[in-house]
Formats: structure tokens, C-alpha cells, sequence
């Protein structure tokens, strides 16, 4: 039922006779709207508060609490370095309510516009905008020159720094060695693609290290809201020290790629009689070459696991080769030189793997030698 209690916008004393079913209802369940009494006086007007937390209302309380709270932990996400992998990542943050900017040495406008992204040609225009978090999606290997060329004194002194390069170990000392103890810093892997995750993000590994976190509630909840992002996509969060990743990432990302950049030289095709096996290689090959080489290159220059792990590849495939041509060595020598059955006759190879030309039986010599 609604409930009603006129009051004078004038400050006159509230009249008894004027009061319309009275409840006495919390503060925060009373809207106030005015609305003018058919049978009041012309010099005053009446404000009708509304009680009835159940009344249909076009601005209801409840729903502007929502919406505040909801704006309150929405981030304005700048993106500098706006390629495939920036693009992937502003998707998720838009569909999740965040704002987002961009910035880029390309002219990615008309992308960023068909997303409804703000982009910005000159850096210092988007530092004026004082986003929340810088996120730097550059590659590796212009990591460094971007984050020098960044006009830092624009931003808000505690912005939020974040990384979503391959290795981690180069960014947190760049980051640590250019930027004021201000900032705060945080390392990120996601450890999939616009390949890769292109379906759903479930389950798909989310490396972070909070390197540098300023104290205060307002910067320990922004680092929350942003890892926040990954966690409803269903990503599994993991927790570790930029070395612990790189050492992890040099045994297994590095070798993915290398073996999925020596695959696509050999320039594999499908075939009508593909086996899972096969699918498997022709799947990594689309997963890995979509990738710049710069990214590869990175993965390799920027983390000193990686040429240990190029050297042991190396030394994997010569054993193999060894151990494959050692073993046909053993077959051949004993079909050459002969190999005494149990009936007792010798077995004998008449013709050369390759070349096809006749072999002469060896003689009674070379087999009792």
C-alpha cells in the first residue's frame, strides 16, 4: 500500500489533519518526489514522500544504489600497444562494464570506434584522461622504448601498472627501474590467445605477481578489481614470482612454439585420413603462427631458460637420429654380414636400401670374423 505524508516545502509545522496512512519506514526506504495538491493553498506547495519500498517507480532507490555500486568498481582501463592480443583482452573488459582506452603507433581509430573505444594518436592526450590502469600490450622487444616515451607525469600519481608480455622476469625490472615508487606494478600472463581462447577462457592459466602495491584500501581493491576480470571469465588464477614463471615458461611455452614454428616451415597439410595425432601438430601450427616473431623471439631473448632449453632441443634430436640410425646400423649389419637362423641358413639382404644394385653374398671369412 502507499503511503504518503505531505510536507510544506515552506518550514511550517506538519499538519495531523494532512497526513495520509503515516509509516514510519527507514530513511533509506523513502523516495521523495513533489508533487503539487490539488486543494492546497497557492502560496505553498505540498511534497508528497513516497514510503512504499514496493512501489513501482521510475527512479527507485534501490536501482540507483545498484548502479552506483556497479560504477564504483568499474576501472577505466588504458591499452597502449592496441594489436590482436589488445583487441582480445578490451573485448572481455567492455563485456564486463569496464571503460577502455586505446593507443597504438598503428591508426587502430576505426577498430577502437567499431568497439566503442576511445583511441588516442598522441600518449599525453590519453595520460590527461587519468585512467586507472596502464596496461601495456606492446611485444617484448619494444617493452622498454614504449614505457620511456609514456608522458608519466600526466597520470594519476598511484595509477596501476600492467603487463600481459610472455616472460616476466624483463618487464617487472623494466617497470621497477622507470617508474616512480608511486605507481604500483603488476606482472600478468594470460597464458592463451585469440586462438586459443577464442570460445571461453575457462579454466585457461592466469599468471599474476603483485609486484609493487601501495598501501590504502582504494589500491589494494583496484589491483582485486582488475584480476577480478579474469577470475569471472573462469580463468584459474595462479599466483607466482615473475622467476618461478619464466622458469616454468622456458620448459613448456618456449618449446611450443619452437616446435610449432619448425612445423609450419615444413608446411604441413591436412589429409583425408587425418589421425588425432596428426590434428594435434596442424592445431599447434594454427595456434603458434598467428603469433608474430617478434613475440617467438622475445620468448627467447627475453628469458634466460630459453637457450638452455634450444640447446637441450638440439641435443634431443641428434640422440633420437643416434638412436634411430644406431638401431637401422644393427639391423643393417646383420642382414649384411649375415645372421645364422635356427633352420641354420644365413639371411642375406639382396639389394640396398636406396640404390637397388645387387648385393654379392658375403664371404665364409667376413661372417666367421
Amino acid at each position: 500500500m502507499l503511503c504518503f505524508t505531505p510536507v510544506q516545502s515552506k518550514p511550517t509545522p506538519t499538519p495531523t489533519s494532512g497526513t495520509i496512512n503515516h509509516c514510519p519506514l527507514l530513511p533509506h526506504q523513502r523516495i521523495h518526489y513533489y508533487h503539487h495538491h490539488h486543494h492546497h493553498h497557492p502560496s505553498s506547495n505540498y511534497r508528497l514522500r513516497i514510503r512504499a519500498i514496493d512501489a513501482a517507480q521510475p527512479y527507485d532507490y534501490e536501482s540507483r544504489v545498484s548502479n552506483q555500486f556497479a560504477q564504483s568498481n568499474k576501472l577505466k582501463i588504458a591499452i597502449i600497444g592496441f594489436g590482436n592480443f589488445g583487441q582480445f583482452l578490451a573485448k572481455a573488459f567492455l563485456r564486463q562494464g569496464h571503460s577502455v582506452l586505446s593507443h597504438s603507433r598503428t591508426d587502430y581509430s576505426h577498430i577502437s570506434q567499431s568497439l566503442g573505444i576511445s583511441f588516442f594518436q598522441d600518449p599525453h592526450d590519453l595520460c590527461e584522461q587519468h585512467p586507472d590502469v596502464i596496461l601495456l600490450s606492446t611485444s617484448i622487444i619494444s617493452t622498454e622504448p614504449v614505457l620511456r616515451s609514456l608522458p608519466i607525469q600526466r597520470l594519476k600519481r598511484n595509477t596501476l601498472f600492467v603487463d600481459v608480455l610472455s616472460v616476466k622476469e624483463f618487464p617487472k625490472d623494466i617497470f621497477l627501474q622507470v617508474l616512480p615508487s608511486h605507481f604500483d606494478i603488476l606482472c600478468t600472463h594470460p597464458m592463451f590467445g585469440p586462438e586459443s581462447g577464442k570460445q571461453t577462457w575457462k579454466d585457461l592459466p592466469f599468471v599474476y605477481d603483485k609486484v609493487r602495491i601501495g598501501e590504502g584500501e582504494s589500491r589494494v581493491s583496484r589491483v582485486d578489481r582488475f584480476l577480478d576480470i579474469f577470475e569471472k571469465e573462469g580463468c584459474r588464477m595462479v599466483e607466482m614470482t615473475c622467476a618461478e614463471h619464466d622458469k616454468y615458461a622456458a620448459g613448456s611455452q618456449f618449446i611450443t612454439h619452437t616446435m610449432g614454428r619448425v612445423l609450419e616451415k615444413l608446411d604441413l597439410e591436412t589429409t583425408p585420413i587425418n589421425t588425432k595425432g596428426y590434428e594435434t601438430l596442424l592445431n599447434l601450427v594454427d595456434n603458434t603462427s598467428g603469433d608474430s616473431f617478434d613475440l617467438y623471439y622475445g620468448l627467447f631473448m627475453y628469458n634466460k631458460n630459453a637457450m638452455e632449453q634450444l640447446e637441450r632441443l638440439d641435443l634431443a634430436f641428434e640422440s633420437l637420429k643416434k638412436e634411430l640410425f644406431g638401431h637401422l646400423h644393427e639391423v643393417l649389419r646383420r642382414q649384411l654380414f649375415g645372421k645364422v637362423e635356427e633352420e641354420g641358413q644365413r639371411r642375406v639382404l639382396s639389394k640396398l636400401p636406396k640404390n637397388g644394385h645387387v648385393l654379392p653374398p658375403p664371404s665364409t671369412d667376413a661372417i666367421n670374423n
